[in-house]
């Protein structure tokens, strides 16, 4: 992991897929985030393979608190997904930490843009610098489910 993203005191983050608590990512994202409820574990596990993945962890007990997961060519697109933040840690500054490692770990690539989509998030996003789509009506999507 490259960057100075600082997250808060206590927490540590890594891009380390071996160090993934998975069942715990997949419970809070099948369970809780509503872009994810119902998604079955072997879709879960396909999605942490084909990605680049970010964790948070307590710099003591080393439990984790927070995902990311980032699906990216690494050299000129890149779509953010799947940022969860354990209840027990919310506004702490875990969350808004671990997008910021994410931009500045992906910064290097030379992208043109990272996107995503959120419906209760904008504000968070938006202290990061991300910016609804301009114009709008230049993008599309084929939804497939």
């Amino acid at each position: 992991m490259t960057g100075t993203a600082r997250l808060p005191e206590g927490y540590a983050l890594s891009t380390d897929p071996a160090r993934l608590d998975v069942p715990r990512v997949h419970r809070w994202l099948s369970t809780d985030a509503y872009w994810a409820l119902g998604r079955s574990r072997a879709t879960q596990d396909a999605a942490i393979a084909g990605s680049l993945n970010f964790g948070v962890y307590e710099a003591v007990t080393g439990g984790q608190v927070a995902y990311a997961r980032v699906v990216t060519d690494r050299a000129t697109f890149a779509w953010l997904c799947d940022v969860y933040v354990d209840p027990s840690v919310r506004g702490k500054g875990v969350g808004t930490a671990l997008v910021a490692a994410v931009c500045e770990e992906l910064r290097p690539c030379g992208l043109r843009r990272i996107m995503l989509a959120t419906q209760d998030a904008h504000e968070v996003y938006a202290r990061l610098g991300f910016r609804p789509l301009d114009p709008p009506g230049h993008y599309m999507a084929l939804a497939l489910g």
